[in-house]
């Protein structure tokens, strides 16, 4: 009997080693900065008085050039050039040594599929939806000016501030520099296939000086099935307020919307050592003041459709193989949405512009210094007079607002 059970045991073991070779491999990134904001605001301004702000100097590791964090990566080749793929990343703040994404185990992505090399990956788990896998690298955020310059407080969702739950996602192999793909979250809704569904598609084109992209994100209450990092998306657990909408003032205020849809076009072109691109997106929140929203609603609030247009300038140097200069220019404006009986809401314009400097000490290690600057005018998306609101930061209590990072990024 033993040995019956010796001999199976070495053909399975030749069989798996005839049939393919598997790998795990342990990777991270370790972003550290240290952090001197302007202006924090301590206390909300009223009709009566002015809003009460101060400087704040602080360490991040969250929304640094990349954001710390480590993974298990696993391959598993099955010939004919099909691979099985898994991918567990958690986000990790350096400072006190909580998860990253609201506490998420395996926060920022958990996904298995498969990969094929000559019809592409299909992967199944939470993931970054398709606007970030062919935009991101399009805007200044996603360049050199770290996670706080994400467009209008990333009201487009290019920088990756939100993940999607439940999702069947298919990229496409490179094909001459030209890569597509597209993703859809299911909302797991008993009784309705929509109801928190979540669908994108991106395509981008690299080649020779040029690079072209779009993308285009469409979501169903995304209250509960987008603006939140936790486990909130996807109708799984009782819905909730949006942890991200709550935190800017820039677009929060319209976290009640029926629906919200992004659309992204952008270029870059190369001259010699030089990387010059432009970029637009129109973001649109949809029925303000829906009940499938899951939050409280008013009769005094938003109504309508929020629009937001963003367009950005910006420009890498690689002065040599090792350092490199970076600057960009950004204008949003929000629309101005149908007025309440007391108040006005939207009509916001954000004007923002960073200066960025990064040397390579070596392949895996940097150090980077990256200044930004907004100045916003007009109301905001909450009602009450417009402050400069730099993403991932809290709010100016004025209309100004600076920020300057000196970062250490370690990468293994």
């Amino acid at each position: 009997m033993e040995r019956k059970m010796l001999v199976a045991t070495v053909s399975l073991v030749v069989a798996s080693a005839a049939h393919g070779q598997s790998s795990v491999t342990l990777f991270g990134v370790i972003d550290e900065g240290l952090m001197i904001q302007s202006n924090a605001r301590t206390t909300a301004a009223t009709a009566a008085t002015p809003g009460i702000g101060s400087r704040r100097v602080f360490l991040d590791s969250i929304a640094g050039q990349l954001g710390s964090r480590w993974g298990l990566r696993g391959v598993e080749d099955l010939g004919g050039g099909t691979k099985a793929v898994v991918m567990l990343e958690s986000g990790v703040n350096l400072n006190s040594g909580a998860l990253g994404q609201a506490g998420l185990l395996f926060g920022r992505q958990a996904y298995v599929g498969f990969s094929n090399d000559h019809y592409g990956t299909v992967t199944f788990g939470r993931q970054y939806e398709s606007m970030v896998t062919y935009f991101a690298t399009m805007i200044a955020a996603g360049q050199f000016a770290t996670g706080f310059y994400a467009q209008a407080a990333d009201v487009n969702n290019v920088n990756a501030s939100q993940r999607v739950n439940n999702a069947v996602k298919y990229a496409s192999p490179n094909l001459n520099g030209l890569t597509f793909g597209g993703t859809y979250s299911l909302g797991g809704v008993p009784g309705s296939l929509g109801r928190n569904s979540i669908y994108s598609a991106g395509v981008n084109y690299a080649r020779g000086p040029i690079v072209l992209a779009a993308a285009y994100l469409f979501v169903h209450q995304p209250n509960t099935a987008l603006f939140s990092n936790s486990g909130l998306a996807s109708g799984l657990l009782s819905p909730g307020g949006s942890q991200v909408a709550a935190a800017n003032t820039i677009w929060g205020g319209y976290a009640t919307a029926a629906t919200y849809q992004t659309f992204a076009v952008g270029s870059i072109y190369k001259i010699g050592d030089v990387g010059i691109g432009v970029n637009y997106s129109n973001t649109q929140f949809r029925d303000l003041q829906s009940p499938s929203s899951g939050l409280s609603i008013s009769a005094l609030g938003p109504q309508g459709t929020a629009i937001f247009n963003v367009g950005e300038l910006n420009a890498v140097w690689h002065v040599t193989p090792a350092f490199q200069l970076g600057a960009a220019y950004t204008y949003a404006h929000g629309s101005q949405v149908s007025r309440s009986a007391l108040r006005s809401f939207g009509g916001a314009t954000y004007n923002s512009a960073t200066l960025g400097a990064d040397y390579f000490l070596s392949k895996a290690t940097d150090v980077y210094v990256v200044g930004i600057i907004q100045k916003a005018h007009g109301t905001d998306s909450t009602g009450n007079p417009a402050v400069a609101n730099i993403a991932n930061l809290t709010p100016s209590s004025n209309d100004r607002q600076a920020v300057m990072r000196i970062g250490l990024r370690v990468k293994f």
